[in-house]
């Protein structure tokens, strides 16, 4: 990784936000100015409204009608101090009125359309939606999600009306004319159902069967029908388990060829309730695992060793000739009630704790600043 870019060379790179899971729907939903039904199929709950029970349990009443910058606490202010040129999510949630629950699934999130302000006042520019929720009230549940983006001119990626379209990158403008392509893969192993990748003729998310050499060609033709001299190329990869650390042989070789081999700049995974490592592979940035950045999730007990309430704003800054990671900033937060909170000293000394640990199987660590950001360093060279 090179040093702190100045001067004109800085004019010459783009920051990015990249943030984990944010899951708008159920509890969230029913705090803001327009609740979806509150019905919800799963085992152990009939009603969103549960969730929000639960959280009050925990940590004290919660608003109705919140305004819709609410569930986002101090993340607003931390995005005007450090102006990142693009916010990127994985929205973990539908964006519908549709009543057909994909049966048999047992957790179906959704949100009401018209709560759709809570994404923009976040200047949110780009949602990967080839995750295992996004279809959770079927196929007219998703349309409507991806319409629903359209209207207010959020890109997303990752989903389509059909296959090609949801091979297909968001392409993201930078002020000067410069482009962000994000592409969007969901796989197996984070519990999306096979059933849910597009067809060519019928909508669905872009689903990747397997890590092989295979996958990585189709990819890398996508990739070379879209990028263009001076483009970032970013992976938004939603794989993996919710729980544990641990990242697989398979899954670090999949990441380095599409690098090596795609012309993949930036890897964004998620998936994992909780942050994961991050490596740097020839210069470029690999995040494994960005944790859940907002859900509603306050008073279950399960797993707590795992702090799945901290998490990460990343704001990675990128050579935009060369796609490489000048810089990593990672701001540490906390969900709690239903909003995206600083973290505090201890916990933000935590998380720098938790990549460091897991930091050392791929030569990275960090340092935190006198503001209490994690500064990435790699092979302690910077």
């Amino acid at each position: 990784m090179k040093g702190k870019p100045e001067g004109s060379a800085r004019r010459e790179a783009a920051k990015l936000f990249l943030c984990g899971d944010v899951m708008t729907g159920r509890g969230i939903d029913q705090i803001l100015p327009h609740p979806s039904d509150p019905l919800i199929y799963e085992p152990y709950a009939r009603s969103a409204g549960a969730y929000v029970v639960l959280a009050e349990a925990a940590h004290g009443p919660l608003p109705r009608g919140a305004d819709f910058t609410y569930i986002w606490g101090d993340v607003l202010e931390e995005l005007q101090i450090m102006a990142p040129d693009m916010n990127i999510i994985n929205l973990e949630t539908s964006v519908t009125k549709s009543d057909d629950f994909w049966k048999g699934k047992g957790i179906n999130y959704r949100m009401h359309p018209d709560n759709i302000p809570c994404l923009t006042v976040a200047g949110i520019d780009c949602c990967a939606l080839a995750n295992n929720h996004v279809l959770d009230w079927g196929y007219a549940g998703l349309v409507e999600t991806m319409t629903t983006l359209e209207q207010v001119g959020i890109g997303y990626a990752g989903a389509g009306r059909n296959r090609a379209a949801a091979e297909a990158p968001a392409i993201l403008r930078l002020n000067d004319d410069g482009r962000v392509l994000v592409f969007g893969f969901g796989t197996e192993t984070c519990g999306i159902p096979v059933r849910w990748a597009a067809s060519t003729q019928e909508p669905g998310i872009n689903l990747i069967r397997d890590y092989s050499d295979t996958t990585v060609r189709s990819i890398a033709e996508w990739v070379r029908k879209y990028k263009e001299s001076g483009d970032i190329a970013i992976a938004s990869i939603h794989w993996g388990e919710n729980w544990g650390y641990d990242v697989s042989m398979e899954e670090r070789i999949f990441a380095h060829n599409l690098i090596d081999r795609a012309d993949i700049d930036l890897i964004h995974g998620h998936s994992s309730h909780h942050v994961k490592g991050i490596e740097v592979y020839r210069d470029k940035l690999i995040l494994y695992g960005c944790g859940d950045f907002l859900n509603d999730y306050e008073g279950i007990s399960g797993y707590e060793e795992f702090r799945a309430d901290l998490g990460l704003m990343y704001f990675a800054l990128i050579d935009r000739l060369s796609g490489c990671l000048l810089e990593l900033t990672m701001t540490p937060t906390q969900i709690k009630h239903f909003k995206v909170n600083r973290a505090a000293k201890s916990d933000a000394q935590w998380l720098q704790d938790l990549l460091n640990r897991e930091g050392k199987a791929f030569d990275t660590a960090t340092a935190m600043d006198d503001e209490e950001r994690l500064l990435l360093r790699v092979n302690a060279r910077t």
